[in-house]
């Protein structure tokens, strides 16, 4: 009897092959013929995720089984000789696959896969991919809205739980990232002045996650109606995050005539154009306190002027505790620092005693401000406070009268120090804080201030690190590290030494351990 040859080992890419066909066949089909080109888009998206899908696991089905091609030494120090194949699913942006791979067991221990770290594969269900995906949306909109775009635009459904435990994960390695970040060599051609710039925002959070005194104060509160809060109540449910931005600009020098005779020093002052900030880094924390972040601050500020090249500059709003803060760090670090208060907090005390003196809305109310405005410009910031109180005074205005004209002449008279606006315009120093404002309404205001929303303190801090990362234009970058972080982590911490055994290439599209049993892991 003449012996039989062999059948033909299939190959991994049959299936997807099939699909490209199928999918060939409909493009030329009838039904094809007589869709719109919008139609034919959506519909093609979709059938060739299927077929992307297919190559896919295709292409995992030729990696296996990840024999190694050395010992397996485990952490502990411990060869492992056993082996099982595995099979475990991986949710990708195509679709769901399967990679079996081979399992180095030991009793009372959890198998190695050297083909799980030369993928990378995350621990959960869930590729880096699609986890990439899930964190872009989250830190664009809410939950919800990302799992919706998941689901239209992927091969595979996350659920909001899970959206929003992949998020805390993804952004897990932020300040690894950034201690790490080298930015010295963008920032040497960059401008002079190296400014940061601090602020506080809130966020209505759950009870048990807001910060102790003001738990306190929420759980002593006693609302007296039942469906709003009575003239003077507080709801006592936010947590402060503190905001932070670090950026290099070019010096602006004007005059003080040219800053008041606009009132609005942000805007372009006749033909010359103000420089942009650079290599500008915004960022918020609800978990760190506001000396943190300060200190976060000062330490990007040294990575990118380790040499003190640059003029250091600091804009804050006047805030007591944020000037405590910034005196002792900059001690600290022994840096030379002009601290610059915020112009626009100026004219909104300004404004506000104008109205002791001059009627609503009339020229005389706007031309008063603008007086003295360009004084304290000029450098003359006591004798305005000086001014405004005789005023008052010579008015024989009672307590509650002048109120609003005390308030202005205290601010200006406690922060005398850091309102040399002369000398700030001379050195073409910025004297407004328009970044750290933007960075307010952008990363907090923005997505955490949604109408009934009450966040937790871990899903809050994950969300604004994504958002800071992409407003400052770092996310793929550390998407890369990130990636790098999980190998580290989930498999190369594995080994003795700390890096993942060598797997053989496979010399068949066949499997070569059929005599081991698969095993779902």
């Amino acid at each position: 009897m003449q012996a039989c040859a062999p059948l033909p080992t299939p190959s991994p890419f049959c299936v997807a092959e099939e699909k490209f066909a199928e999918l060939a066949d409909y493009l030329r089909s009838l039904e094809a013929q007589k869709m719109t080109h919008s139609e034919l888009e959506r519909d093609l998206e979709e059938r060739g995720r299927e077929l992307l899908r297919a190559l896919m696991q295709a292409h995992l089905d030729t990696r296996g089984p990840g024999e190694a091609s050395e010992p397996v030494i485990d952490a502990s120090g411990e060869e492992r000789k056993a082996k099982r194949l595995h099979e475990r699913g991986l949710a990708t942006v195509f679709g769901k696959v399967e990679v079996r791979r081979l399992g180095y067991g030991a009793e009372g221990a959890d198998s190695l896969h050297p083909l799980d770290g030369e993928l990378n594969l995350p621990r959960e269900l869930y590729s880096h991919e699609l986890r990439r995906r899930a964190a872009e949306e989250v830190a664009k909109g809410s939950y919800d809205a990302a799992v919706e775009t998941l689901a239209r635009s992927t091969g595979s459904t996350v659920h909001k739980r899970q959206v929003e435990e992949l998020a805390v994960r993804a952004a897990q390695d932020f300040d690894a990232f950034y201690k790490q970040k080298s930015v010295q060599a963008e920032a040497e051609s960059t401008g002079s002045l190296l400014v940061m710039s601090f602020d506080g925002k809130g966020v209505v959070m759950r009870r048990e996650d807001l910060r102790p005194a003001t738990r306190k104060a929420a759980q002593k509160r006693q609302q007296r109606l039942s469906k709003r809060l009575s003239k003077g109540e507080k709801r006592n449910a936010k947590r402060m995050a503190e905001v932070a931005a670090v950026y290099t600009v070019a010096p602006f020098v004007r005059t003080p005539e040219q800053v008041a005779g606009t009132l609005a020093p942000v805007h372009l002052v006749g033909s010359q154009k103000r420089p942009r900030p650079e290599a500008k880094r915004v960022w918020a924390s609800l978990e760190k306190d506001p000396e943190q972040v300060i200190e976060q601050a000062f330490e990007e500020a040294n990575r990118r002027d380790p040499e003190r090249l640059k003029s250091w500059v600091a804009l804050v709003d006047g805030n007591p505790h944020q000037l405590r803060l910034l005196q002792s760090i900059q001690q600290r670090h022994g840096v030379e620092l002009t601290v610059v208060l915020d112009l626009i907090h100026v004219i909104e005390y300004l404004w506000k005693a104008a109205s002791v003196f001059c009627a609503e809305a009339t020229p005389e109310l706007e031309e008063w401000v603008s007086e003295r405005l360009l004084k304290i410009l000029q450098g003359r910031a006591s004798d305005v406070a000086a001014g405004i109180r005789r005023s008052a005074t010579l008015r024989s205005l009672n307590p509650a009268q002048r109120k609003a004209a005390d308030a202005t002449a205290d601010y200006l008279l406690h922060h005398t120090a850091y309102l040399r606006y002369h000398q700030y315009l001379a050195a073409g120093l910025p004297i407004a804080t328009g970044v750290i404002e933007g960075a307010c309404r952008h990363l907090v205001k923005d997505r955490m201030d949604l109408t009934g929303a009450r966040w937790s303190l871990v899903g809050a801090e994950a969300v604004l690190r994504l958002r800071a990362l992409r407003s400052s234009g770092d996310f793929d970058e550390y998407w890369t590290f990130h990636e790098a972080q999980e190998h580290q982590r989930n498999h190369a911490a594995l080994y003795t030494p700390p890096k993942v055994p060598a797997t053989r290439t496979p010399q068949t599209h066949g499997h070569p351990e059929r005599k081991l049993r698969l095993i779902k892991s």
